[in-house]
């Protein structure tokens, strides 16, 4: 059973409130910094895109991998062409969350980062730039990438974050790079747009009742979000906040522990496959087990971290999460958890654990 261990900044050890004060000072100074109209930054989050001039919503289709779907309509390069009325028709269903069922891609996302708040005074591993590590990781087949800004809490730097937009938009015009870092003021929205990125990770945990503001300003923007939670109450706010991307984290900020089955508990607060909500999970992902697991009762991807990072099975985890196709999330609850398909749909044998033969007649009773 996991032990709760609960860590103090009073004992050199920085634990999440006391990473948040850190954050309210770091950012007075950074505003100082930013004070003109003029500044770029400043500009960033006072200019509103509205209608043709709001970018594509690039992330969210690295996150349900659209570009890699040739029928569906939201793929630029997609050769099915729908009727007027036929869109229509989907655009009513997607709007009640009740789009046509259809086998799932499932998608990887890299947490870039040397350091972890929920492991305080360790070094994950050691890299020169994150930028580097961004390219590697989208040439092996990630479709999201978050780079860490925090330099106390994740052992990352703003300045890394240009450096991976550069490198992941050299190797790949899909993947998505999102800016993770502990939200604290608008301004970090403004740094995130103008260093170019797809989207902003904003912690329910850490934003409270103020979640929406910074949601509302994100959208008005152009710049995209994922919220974090962990808990079923943070879900609902993320929820009645209108939030589009969630993440369902294993691990509880405030208490500093992990719940290794938090995400799988928290699956069916979401639509069913093709609805409006995309939902990833991640927090202590180790093995591809633990993947399989939560991709197949719903979640339209991973987010997987230390396991990968400098890790030579970091192919093997994309892999993984990429080369299969997925059960309508509406088949979660039905025990297939085991069943694994191909990207044509075909229900794979071979060497795993627990998955019934294709040849098996009774592997569906």
């Amino acid at each position: 059973m996991a032990t709760t261990v609960l860590y103090s900044s009073r004992r050199g050890v920085e634990d999440l409130f006391g990473a948040i004060h850190r954050k309210e000072h770091e950012m007075k100074q950074v505003n100082a910094q930013h004070a003109s109209l003029s500044d770029p930054v400043r500009m960033a989050i006072g200019y509103v895109l509205e209608g043709k001039n709001r970018p594509p919503l690039k992330l969210a289709m690295a996150l349900r991998r659209v570009y890699d779907d040739p029928e569906n309509p939201a793929n630029p390069k997609s050769k099915v062409k729908k009727t007027e009325e036929e869109m229509e028709r989907e655009e009513k269903l997607l709007e009640y969350g009740m789009a046509e069922m259809g086998m799932r891609r499932g998608s990887f996302i890299v947490d870039i980062k040397r350091k972890s708040l929920s492991r305080p005074g360790e070094t994950l591993t050691r890299y020169d730039d994150a930028g580097m590590v961004a390219e590697a990781m989208v040439s092996l087949g990630a479709d999201v990438v978050f780079v860490n800004v925090d330099y106390t809490s994740y052992g990352g730097d703003i300045s890394e974050l240009r450096s991976a937009v550069r490198a992941v938009r050299a190797v790949s015009d899909t993947a998505a790079v999102v800016m993770k870092d502990i939200v604290v003021d608008e301004i970090q929205l403004g740094l995130a747009k103008d260093a170019g990125v797809d989207g902003i990770l904003l912690m329910a945990s850490v934003l409270g009742p103020a979640l929406e503001n910074f949601l509302n300003l994100a959208t008005s923007i152009g710049l995209e979000t994922i919220v974090e939670c962990h808990t079923r109450n943070e879900v609902k706010a993320a929820l009645d906040a209108l939030a589009q991307n969630i993440m369902v984290s294993n691990y509880d900020r405030i208490q500093q522990r992990y719940y290794p089955d938090q995400a799988y508990k928290l699956a069916g607060m979401f639509p069913g496959s093709g609805g409006p909500i995309i939902s990833i999970a991640g927090g202590g992902i180790e093995d591809t087990d633990q993947m399989k697991r939560l991709l197949s009762v719903g979640y339209d991807g991973v987010v997987v971290g230390e396991a990968v990072m400098g890790s030579s099975r970091a192919p093997e985890f994309i892999k993984c999460a990429r080369d299969r196709t997925l059960l309508p999330a509406e088949f979660s609850q039905w025990g297939l958890e085991d069943a694994e398909f191909d990207m044509d749909g075909n229900l794979m044998s071979g060497p795993k654990k627990d998955v019934p033969d294709k040849d098996d007649r009774d592997a569906f009773m």
